[in-house]
């Protein structure tokens, strides 16, 4: 996304950059070297920092869609940086950015207005990779496979600063949703903030959770799959009870729905998704990501209506849905007290969530 706030009577001259930044990059061999050193940071800073959650949602992902789509890496392997060119770039800028891939959105202009700038800035304009044909994009439809990833590693040494931070080990427990398109992400979204998850709904599509006392909920929601998740941390010698915990409440998602608390949550989630378009930002946002994404725009009433209109009879639907799948999980940290997966399996699959009993001789 490019994006600039100007005087809309600068209109024609904010298109007249928009288009020169997008299809006319420089790409010089400085500025990668910039960029190269700059991903490097980024990959050694991801490594190192206390906040588990950017590498426990690549974990899950990499868990629940095993070698296909999104759950391929992200993160930039560091013996690629320097296989990154501005040939190799330019191969990419001519497979993505076509015409049919591309939004111009615009808040506070005319449309008209902004139709003719469009057509004088883009309708055939050259871009600086030449027009030579686009290599044909992945259409995969994403395949959820369920699993674990594991990550064994010493957490008692991730302090920023002089104030040492107890020693943590980062559990996150998904299993699949929907996704944006379908008719359940609302109901989804529902039940997120009711577990207490936070801007799952955000403007135009779903972004992060929001801390809660005892986990992180976060709904990951993609045009063709979703994943909903649980993230919680906890002294390594309480890991199964935690792992416990996070089934249980898996488990009592597909039960009794009380009426307050889905009023509530509902009415969490419209006051939210309105407070989110009060800045024209996330308003062209929001307009730019839903028409990309599915050819049209829903308005805020609307969706507003559509939280309304949602039931409990929906909430447990879509919960109970969620459960017959396999679990994904991504672990973090000192892993001696994990529970085997077929446990948390099992877990998932009984009435009250509790992970099968294992007797030791000795602790």
């Amino acid at each position: 996304m490019y994006a600039v706030s100007a005087d809309s009577r600068g209109l024609d001259t904010v298109v007249g950059l928009l288009a020169e930044v997008v299809l006319h990059p420089r790409l010089t061999e400085e500025e990668l070297e910039r960029a190269r050193m700059a991903v490097q940071f980024e990959l050694e800073d991801l490594n190192m920092r206390p906040d588990p959650e950017p590498l426990l949602t690549e974990m899950i992902h990499e868990a629940a869609y095993r070698e296909n789509t999104v759950g391929l890496r992200r993160f930039c392997p560091p013996e690629n940086l320097a296989k990154m060119d501005r040939e190799v770039l330019h191969s990419y800028l001519r497979t993505y950015y076509t015409p049919g891939r591309m939004v111009l959105a615009g808040v506070g202009v005319e449309h008209e207005h902004l139709v003719q700038c469009a057509r004088k800035h883009l309708l055939g304009a050259q871009p600086a990779w030449g027009v030579a044909e686009a290599v044909d994009v992945d259409r995969s439809v994403a395949q959820y496979t369920g699993g674990i990833i594991k990550l064994d590693r010493d957490m008692s040494n991730v302090s920023l600063g002089p104030t040492p931070m107890p020693e943590l080990t980062h559990i996150m427990l998904g299993l699949e949703s929907c996704s944006f398109l379908e008719d359940d992400f609302i109901p989804f979204a529902v039940l997120n903030m009711m577990m207490g998850g936070g801007g799952s709904f955000s403007a135009g599509g779903p972004g992060k959770g929001m801390f809660s006392r005892l986990y992180l909920n976060v709904l990951n929601s993609y045009e063709d799959t979703g994943l909903l998740c649980i993230h919680a941390s906890t002294d390594p010698r309480q890991v199964r009870e935690m792992v416990e915990i996070l089934t249980k409440e898996f488990i009592l998602m597909g039960g009794s729905v009380d009426t307050v608390e889905l009023e509530r949550a509902k009415t969490q989630l419209r006051s939210m998704l309105m407070m989110n378009l009060e800045s024209r930002p996330v308003i062209f946002e929001d307009v730019g990501r839903q028409v990309l994404a599915t050819h049209s725009r829903k308005l805020p009433h609307e969706l507003c209506e559509l939280i309304r209109k949602v039931k409990p009879e929906d909430i447990r639907r879509v919960a109970s849905t969620m459960l017959r799948g396999k679990p994904a999980v991504a672990a973090l940290g000192d892993l001696r007290d994990l529970p085997p997966y077929e446990h948390i399996q099992t877990a998932l699959a009984s009435k009250d969530g509790r992970l099968p009993r294992t007797f030791r001789l000795f602790r």
